[in-house]
């Protein structure tokens, strides 16, 4: 009971020195890389860049214990801490006490939530972002985050909160552009887009193994925050207008307590909440992926708990929302890591880099994290997912569309909430409007086809028509419109058998349209039969009056609906059908 709660538990009891040697090996590498990220997301998100350090510590510790994921590591990413600067943005100033109060806040809430839904098992909830709506929003937040930051790469001011806003404000600021700070963020840029495809290739050219070569291009923004430090020191770039980071407080992250303020709260918790979906469906999916290479599984409801003690985690040690980051985690996996121990080594890492290592980042421009944050963001840009949804599927490309649209004009919250209300609102249309199709059966078998796709057999007293959806409130109207329209076009027909293998369920309003196709078809002289019912379906029936006034019968198979219902008629002459073959299954 206690392991599966606490998955340590569990796999702490094999723990051995093979699994340690490489979990400390994987914990050097992603120690490397999630120091200048963390500091360039946590700039992203409005906060001072030592937070990013803080978020990076005590909630790696807290996954180790709750996670289920042998190789998640968890952190700062790009899209929550978009969606962090949108959500304290609104209630405080960038720079301000109130503003990092309100990111702690919004962690404790996130954290709270995700826990809370662990607890009641309602990870399915998440099952509400269709991957149309999650591709169109993380490829809208990446161009929203790289728009932002290149008014660090040219050295201007320039706010908005929108795509329209921000472009207006580059536009309007690009006369003062600052050449110095352009010498060192197009550089950067541009080396670290070179390090993500080109240094690899280069390095085993000179002779290093394919995964030696990986890990050190993994390690290229480190090269670059050290080459843009020295310049800024060498050439005296400060005094002619490269901002950079400043000092960065030593030490330990400081223990914080969330605010108390219900107003504040009230503010916070509709988009503590969209984090938290966000966060949990994108953390998700990089743990399954790569569990399944391993064959390994997670638990998402214990990956919630997970999540959100890792968010509580933050929040008490200074830090804001955090979730499981791809780039990150794939790293971990690729370098080796066997366990979360891995994630708690990295955290003693960036520990020891908050002690020791923050007076050297004094120098370090704004530029280079910018740079750091751009290269990384627009690698989640998807531009293959509206093509393939357009040959694929129009509605979810509208779905897909809308919420890129959204997010980029209204904003990131917006652009969930829509990109949510768009997806439900097709599933609905779709769902009050099911497939249905006329069958006959394929000469020779006992199969029953759509007579608009292949060459079948069929009778012009008997319709078969089989229904392709459960029956609820959304299109039980619709099927009675249909069945009617049907039975009008044919004046000889005498029977009507519903084929229901693919009905799983039928509710009130189903049973009534139902009840009300029976009650018509028998006044104009026409029997309704069911067949292929299934099992749980039958039995909610049973506890009705419906069997007893069904003008016809219930078949096992439509095969045998067929053939006995075309002796009714006089079509053909098959041979008789067993009495066991007809009845409810």
């Amino acid at each position: 009971m206690l392991a599966r709660y606490f998955p340590i538990l569990e796999w702490g009891r094999s723990y051995d020195r093979p699994a340690l040697t490489s979990d400390l090996m994987a914990a050097v590498i992603v120690t490397i890389m999630l120091i200048p990220q963390s500091l360039a997301y946590a700039m992203l998100a409005g906060l001072p860049p030592v937070v990013g350090l803080y978020a990076s510590i005590l909630p790696l510790f807290a996954y180790a214990l709750f996670g289920t994921s042998r190789t998640l590591a968890v952190g700062p990413v790009a899209v929550v801490s978009l969606m962090t600067a949108s959500a304290v943005g609104a209630v405080a100033s960038p720079g301000t006490a109130e503003y990092w109060e309100a990111a702690v806040t919004l962690a404790a809430l996130s954290g709270v939530m995700l826990v809370v839904l662990g607890l009641l098992r309602l990870g399915f909830l998440a099952n509400l972002l269709s991957h149309p709506v999650i591709s169109g929003f993380i490829s809208a937040s990446g161009v929203l985050i790289a728009t932002s930051q290149l008014k660090h790469i040219i050295g201007v001011s320039a706010g908005g909160e929108t795509w329209p806003e921000m472009l207006a404000g580059l536009a309007g600021a690009l006369g003062d552009a600052n050449p110095a700070t352009l010498a060192i963020g197009i550089p950067a840029t541009l080396f670290l887009f070179w390090v993500r495809k080109g240094l690899k290739p280069a390095l085993q050219h000179l002779g290093l193994s394919p995964r030696a070569a990986d890990m050190s291009a993994k390690a290229g923004p480190v090269v670059a925050v050290a080459v843009t430090i020295l310049a800024v020191v060498g050439f005296g770039l400060e005094a002619q207008g490269v901002s950079v980071v400043g000092a960065i407080p030593q030490g330990l992250p400081p223990f914080a307590l969330p605010s108390t303020d219900l107003a504040l709260i009230e503010a916070l918790w509709v988009p503590a909440l969209l984090i938290s979906v966000i966060g949990f469906v994108e953390s998700v999916s990089v743990a399954q992926t790569l569990a399944a290479k391993r064959r390994q599984r997670i638990v998402p409801d214990q990956e919630l708990i997970g999540l959100g003690a890792s968010n509580i985690a933050s929040a008490f040690s200074g830090g804001y929302p955090v979730t499981g980051g791809f780039a990150r985690s794939v790293v971990n996996f690729d370098a080796g890591a066997q366990t979360p121990a891995a994630g708690a080594f990295t955290a003693i890492g960036i520990a020891l880099a908050s002690l020791f290592l923050t007076p050297l980042l004094f120098y370090l421009p704004n530029a280079t994290l910018a740079a750091t944050i751009i290269v990384a963001v627009l690698s989640l840009v998807d531009f293959k997912t509206p093509r393939q949804l357009w040959v694929y599927s129009k509605a979810d490309f509208a779905a897909h569309a809308a919420t890129i649209a959204i997010t980029l004009v209204a904003g990131v919250e917006l652009g969930v909430i829509a990109g949510v209300a768009v997806g439900l609102l097709l599933y609905l249309w779709r769902a009050s409007r099911p497939h249905a199709a006329i069958v006959g059966r394929v000469p020779g078998t006992e199969h029953f086809r759509n007579v608009e796709r292949h060459t079948v057999l069929t009778l012009p007293y008997l319709l078969s028509i089989r229904i392709d959806e459960s029956l609820t409130y959304l299109n039980a109207r619709w099927l009675e419109e249909y069945v009617l329209e049907q039975v009008a076009e044919r004046p000889l027909l005498r029977h009507v058998v519903l084929m229901c293998s693919a009905v799983n369920a039928i509710d009130a309003s189903g049973l009534e349209s139902l009840e009300a196709i029976n009650h018509r078809l028998a006044d104009g002289g026409v029997k309704l039969h069911l067949s292929e019912v299934k099992g749980p379906v039958m039995d909610r029936l049973k506890r009705t009056q419906f069997l007893e006034e069904l003008s016809g019968a219930v078949f096992l198979s439509q095969d045998a609906a067929f053939a006995e219902l075309a002796l009714d008629t006089g079509e053909e002459t098959p041979s008789p059908i067993p009495d066991e073959a007809r009845g409810m299954i």
